[in-house]
């Protein structure tokens, strides 16, 4: 290992990998010899940046994982290590990175991210990990990470139709992929005063929504209205094998006064329906198999009971086994 200019050079035998220490970093770290190692046996390269050490991705991978592979690590004891780390999380799937959050003295910080190759894989480190002891008394906590792409914006006139908002938000920031917004329950030609911009990536959101809160003290403004940004309440993440069992179907957009019954009647066309809870302009549709609630789902979604066209997807079922308070303890 050679050092130059006050920088750390890691390499491994498949190439050049390169950790730069920062100035405020002292020497060498005592887990680098553990890394070197590291590196060699996997062929995966390290690098920090930013406070945090990625390890990954493998050199052989092409694209990006999917959407909910990746996992929160948390209560790591401060003298663990990726050397730990990496085989203890490998024997549930394929690591594509493990990001372990640094401080300048060289020691962990006492969390990590770990993106594995397929959603299936994280959700059984999670069921396989979580409260597991690391060390003796010391148990680390793993739940599904939030990778939110998502953000709330609101104050926006009720007039304003969806075409204007997303054009607005591509014009202010970048990445925007769609805009969401839901009318009103008690006039469907406006909207509730509120919309939710998607981006291509939870960077790109996070980006968008430091930008725009930078606006102070000039307040953000739209269309003569000062605008509220904040992240978007991130959507449920359901086990598939939980939502192919799913029966009931979640029914948006009703008019106000559609009743249950209109409900039931459009429904029991495609299928017989067990009962429908409708709860202001949504409501839930259970069906005594989760054939016949497909069934209906293909058929209805995207057609209007009493004059509004209506979103019909199946109703995810609540998950308490998590919730984003428990990911705040760690």
């Amino acid at each position: 290992m050679a050092t130059t200019s006050g920088a750390a050079a890691v390499t491994s035998p498949v190439g050049p990998h390169t950790r730069t220490l920062s100035d405020e970093e002292e020497g060498i770290t005592p887990t680098e010899p553990k890394l070197v190692e590291l590196m060699n046996r996997t062929g995966y390269p390290i690098s920090q940046t930013n406070g945090q050490r990625k390890f990954g991705p493998p050199p052989d991978w092409k694209g990006l994982p999917p959407k909910g592979a990746e996992v929160f690590v948390g209560k790591i004891p401060r003298d663990v290590y990726e050397d730990e780390l990496v085989p203890l999380f490998s024997r549930h799937g394929r690591i594509y990175e493990m990001r372990l959050m640094m401080d300048f003295n060289g020691n962990n910080r006492g969390y990590a991210f770990v993106v594995f190759s397929t959603k299936k894989e994280a959700q059984n480190a999670v069921r396989m990990l979580n409260n597991y002891e690391i060390r003796r008394g010391k148990n680390i906590g793993v739940c599904p990470s939030v990778d939110n792409c998502r953000l709330f914006v609101g104050g926006i006139p009720k007039t304003v139709v969806r075409e204007q908002i997303l054009m607005e938000m591509q014009k202010i920031t970048d990445g925007v992929q769609n805009v969401i917004v839901y009318p009103s329950a008690n006039d469907k030609s406006k909207n509730r005063g509120f919309a939710f911009v998607e981006y291509d990536s939870h960077r790109s959101a996070a980006m968008a929504r430091r930008k725009l809160l930078r606006q102070i003290p000039q307040p953000f403004t739209l269309w003569g209205h000062t605008i509220a940004v904040d992240w978007a309440e991130p959507e449920l993440e359901v086990d598939d094998d939980i939502m192919q069992q799913v029966k009931v179907l979640y029914v948006r957009n009703l008019h106000i006064d559609t009743q249950e019954s209109t409900i039931a009647e459009v429904f029991q066309k495609i299928a017989p329906v067990e009962r429908v809870k409708k709860i202001r302009d949504y409501a839930f549709v259970h069906f005594t198999t989760k054939e016949d609630a497909r069934k209906a789902r293909q058929s209805i979604d995207g057609t209007k009971i009493d004059g509004c066209e209506v979103e019909v997807t199946l109703a995810k079922p609540v998950d308490r086994e998590f919730d984003d308070d428990e990911q705040e303890e760690y």
